[in-house]
């Protein structure tokens, strides 16, 4: 059986990976007035932070579900098998476009992953899927293992403005407007497939730091980690902060990623945040 492997947009995985180990990527749409951008082939993170500065906060759109169907259409030819791993559905409808999709094709078998979150932690999920698939490993086989790594990953994140989730209606007004006055630096993360709060943290530096140590929480049980450092648009932040936990988690391996154009959207700029998931023996 070959099988093909797809994600959306919002993995952030960079192109020369995904032409590495055979991603298929599908964009979600970045909507400035009458301008459409297509995330991460009209428009890249720094340009969309750069526009952000001179124009309305833009609205966002998941793929149509006729460019699935074409997708999977076109890898029907090649593939027994699709692999479409996606962002969160609690967020996003794209799981469910990917899911509407498969009932429209024939002669190949559609298998849509919901990561439950976003950012390059999604894009763990594609990278090993992709993998598995290129030893031959069958598509219930990667399915099964891409549950089994859900049950290690973690992602934590902060945003300056809360408004912006607010706004996009990733988070109450409320806890928005309480967050604000307070000026915390709320952690966030993804429980049942939406974005809650975590902890309540004053500070930038508390708040990285914190997350720090859950992420020691979870190394110091043993085994090795892969981890990836995300940001908006603070790139040289995010490389000290990678080096500090670097020499701080030696176990850990740590790469860089970005909030894109999309997620950029809700969070806003100067968000930071990290994901990890535990390296399983194959």
């Amino acid at each position: 059986m070959r099988t093909a492997v797809v994600t959306d947009s919002t993995a952030y995985i960079p192109k020369d990976i995904r032409n590495k180990w055979n991603i298929h990527m599908i964009p979600l749409q970045v909507i400035f007035g009458n301008e459409v951008y297509y995330e991460e082939i009209d428009i890249t993170w720094s340009q969309f932070y750069e526009e952000v500065k001179t124009k309305d906060l833009p609205t966002t759109s998941q793929p149509p579900i006729g460019q699935f169907v074409e997708l999977f259409e076109k890898l029907s030819k090649d593939y027994d098998a699709v692999i479409c791993v996606h962002l969160s559905s609690g967020i996003s409808g794209t799981f469910q476009g990917a899911n509407t999709a498969s009932t429209m094709v024939e002669g190949i078998a559609v298998y849509p992953f919901d990561s439950e979150i976003s950012c390059m932690v999604q894009g763990f999920y594609a990278i090993e899927a992709a993998k598995l698939a290129s030893q031959g490993v069958d598509a219930n086989t990667i399915m099964a293992r891409l549950d089994e790594l859900k049950q290690t990953t973690r992602a934590y994140f902060m945003v300056d403005d809360l408004m912006h989730l607010q706004r996009g209606g990733r988070l109450s007004s409320a806890q928005a407007f309480i967050g604000s006055l307070l000026k915390v630096k709320p952690l966030l993360h993804f429980e049942n497939k939406v974005i809650v709060p975590f902890e309540k943290i004053r500070t930038r530096k508390k708040a990285m730091n914190r997350i720090a140590d859950l992420l020691g929480e979870d190394v110091s049980s043993g085994g090795e980690y892969q981890a990836v450092v995300i940001h908006a648009n603070r790139e040289e932040e995010a490389k000290e902060w990678r080096n500090e936990l670097a020499a701080r988690y030696p176990n850990v391996e740590f790469t860089i990623g970005y909030f894109g154009a999309v997620i950029g959207t809700h969070l806003g700029e100067g968000s930071m945040g990290m994901g990890w998931m535990k390296r399983l023996d194959r």
